[in-house]
């Protein structure tokens, strides 16, 4: 005996969120951008051309193939063809690969993507997912999407842009000394730019053109054959010119793409040559890539950012700013050591007002007993405040000598009191104790603010209530890059440019945090539903300063038609837009605009106004009443 299975029979076509698990990821995905509101989508709004893509369906079925780990364009057009919840967050519909990947690398993603962090964030705050009393920072290296042996070194350029001012300015110097070319004016004596380079070549061009005319109007052959000669020389220089003006504008174009970084990548010149963890050679190989930032709370990403520099240190202060742009900052500031900097504690302290629970490099090597119980460390140095001097192990003195100031490359100001002693001869610990040459004497520099600043960290990691909030580091930021990369394959950027890069970063991390809401069971039961489900966010991602979406995709079942009443008055207590469809229409898009609005199948209200009483009147009272829906990129 065999349950029934036909494939002659006609059925009509089956609603697919009736396929769909109650506590499906399709369904957070669809709840989340629906609370986007609808100024995010402005930018893709337009009158005039073919009706587009919704950007609304664009962003659902792109955000749900990333929670897939479908990365690249044509296996999300692919998951179109085959997945059920793609198929149902698509409506029927079928973005190509290529208007998939113009829409995620779209300059407007990236602001409907901060709104959808906010919004999943609100949500977190209202159910008490988290608690918004400190948030931790943390950063790994992702590889770009960049040739790996295409790199341009700062080192390299800078060496080989040396050797060419010292040989244009060799060059001139000869051309002068021979008389070739009459002297130009020059900007600086120390460097000829690329455009005296190019004067200097237009010059000799000038000379060659005389000396060719002088070759033409002469017949005799002796004379002809010195011409000849005489040209050989401003030939070979002319071309020599040329060559140093297009070389030097080569080397200014390198140097203005490194900005304050050492090396870049040609094919994405946004990316940096830096170490990865996955080295799968052993040996230490630089890869293009991404110094990715991000916030969390309760293992939930907040919000994220890229940096080209390969160190944590200088990143604090720019990502603490992009997160202020969306967001408040709570009490506690937590970070690794590799954060830990007078600047970066400054600024927290003084600018933002906040706490930072950040060890200093030195915090973990401070603990250990050798360290305690090393003579030599200036921190096991005697310290009389009244004399204001130091006493080193040989029991010499070291008395205040004068204050210094030192400038790093940012144009931070540390403030130092320096110490000298008096005089290391003969001393038996000199080896010791310092590095100084013959004749010179030990010296200790002491940063009187930056002392300060490493007693409060110490006070509040050992404190039990701050040192418990930097203990929950680990457990909360960590596992969010593990999940990342070991779960969701996520290893290696898919696009190229800081900003697109900016952007797939944060479908991925979104993608992270709704699959973790989903495994966490905030979505529901896992039983399978009768199809008619209720929302698994309910009002989950809406918060009070969201507006609700008007767009709403419609879905095929005549099970709707039931319930058209109710959510006809349910989405006017919504006071959201009733419009004219743009693209299901008949006669002039009413019915497919009630359609949308409600969320029910178009041919149930066309079905429905059949049998309505005065349906002719009612429909072109609508069909007057009701606004365009605008059309979209």
């Amino acid at each position: 005996m065999y349950k029934e299975y036909t494939m002659n029979q006609l059925v009509l076509p089956l609603d697919l969120e009736v396929r769909l698990q109650e506590n499906d990821i399709a369904f957070a995905v669809h709840d989340l951008v629906e609370q986007i509101p609808d100024e995010a989508f402005e930018p893709f709004w337009r009158t005039t051309g073919c009706p587009a893509y919704h950007p609304r369906m664009m962003m659902k079925i792109v955000l749900c193939a990333y929670t897939q780990s479908a990365f690249s364009g044509r296996k999300i057009e692919g998951l179109l063809k085959d997945s059920l919840r793609m198929m149902w967050l698509a409506q029927g519909h079928e973005p190509s690969y290529r208007t998939i990947n113009r829409f995620r690398v779209h300059p407007a993603v990236s602001p409907i993507l901060k709104e959808a962090f906010v919004a999943f964030r609100c949500h977190l705050v209202e159910t008490g997912a988290i608690d918004e009393e400190a948030i931790f920072i943390d950063g790994t290296k992702i590889e770009a999407n960049a040739n790996r042996y295409t790199f341009v070194w700062r080192r390299a350029v800078e060496k080989h842009h040396a050797a060419l001012v010292e040989k244009s300015n060799q060059m001139y110097d000869e051309l002068m000394a021979d008389q070739v070319i009459p002297e130009i004016e020059r900007e600086s004596p120390d460097a000829l730019t690329a455009q005296e380079l190019e004067q200097i070549a237009a010059r000799l061009e000038e000379t060659i053109e005389s000396i060719n005319e002088e070759i033409s109007s002469t017949t005799d052959v002796e004379e002809r054959k010195r011409l000849r000669a005489e040209r050989k020389k401003p030939r070979h220089l002319r071309k020599q010119a040329a060559d140093f003006a297009a070389r030097k504008r080569r080397y200014e174009e390198h140097m203005a793409t490194f900005g304050t970084r050492n090396s870049y990548s040609k094919t994405d010149r946004d990316a940096t040559f830096m170490r990865m963890k996955e080295d799968h050679m052993k040996n230490g190989q630089l890869k293009p890539g991404y110094n990715v930032q991000i916030a969390t709370e309760g293992q939930y990403t907040l919000a994220y950012d890229v940096y080209p520099n390969p160190t944590d240190t200088k990143t604090l202060i720019p990502f603490l700013d992009e997160i202020e742009t969306f967001l408040d900052l709570p009490a506690y500031i937590v970070a690794d050591a590799g954060y830990g900097s007078q600047q970066n504690y400054t600024d927290i302290l003084e600018r933002r007002g906040r706490q930072p629970l950040i060890p200093h490099t030195m915090y973990r090597k401070e603990q250990k007993k050798k360290w305690r119980d090393d003579p030599f460390n200036l921190a096991n140095w005697a310290y009389d405040e009244g004399t204001d001097t130091f006493t080193c192990p040989d029991g010499r003195k070291l008395p205040f000598s004068h204050e210094s100031h030192r400038t790093d490359r940012d144009g931070f100001i540390r403030d130092f009191r320096v110490y000298a002693c008096e005089s290391c001869v003969d001393c038996p610990f000199r080896e010791l104790c310092t590095k100084a040459e013959e004749g010179r004497h030990r010296q200790v520099s002491v940063n009187g603010t930056w002392e300060e600043q490493k007693n409060m960290t110490r006070t509040l990691l050992s404190d039990e209530k701050t040192g418990a909030v930097y203990a929950r580091r680990k457990t909360d930021v960590e596992p969010v890059f593990g999940y990342l990369k070991a779960n969701l394959g996520f290893t290696r950027f898919s696009v190229r440019g800081k900003q697109r890069v900016k952007c797939e970063l944060g479908f991925a991390l979104m993608a992270v945090n709704l699959r973790k809401f989903i495994a966490n069971g905030i979505g529901g039961s896992t039983k399978k539903g009768s199809g008619h489900r209720k929302s698994v966010t309910g009002p989950l991602f809406l918060s009070k300063s969201l507006k609700p979406a008007s767009y709403v995709p419609a879905s095929f079942s005549y099970t709707h038609m039931v319930k058209f009443t109710y959510q006809l008055i349910r989405s006017f207590a919504m006071q959201r837009t009733l419009r004219k469809s743009a693209t299901d229409r008949s006669i002039a898009g009413v019915c497919g605009g009630i359609a949308e609005y409600v969320n029910i199948s178009s041919l149930g209200i066309r079905l429905l106004f059949v049998f309505l009483p005065a349906n002719f009147l009612i429909y072109i009272l609508l069909a007057n009443l009701m606004k365009d829906e605008p059309h979209y990129l």
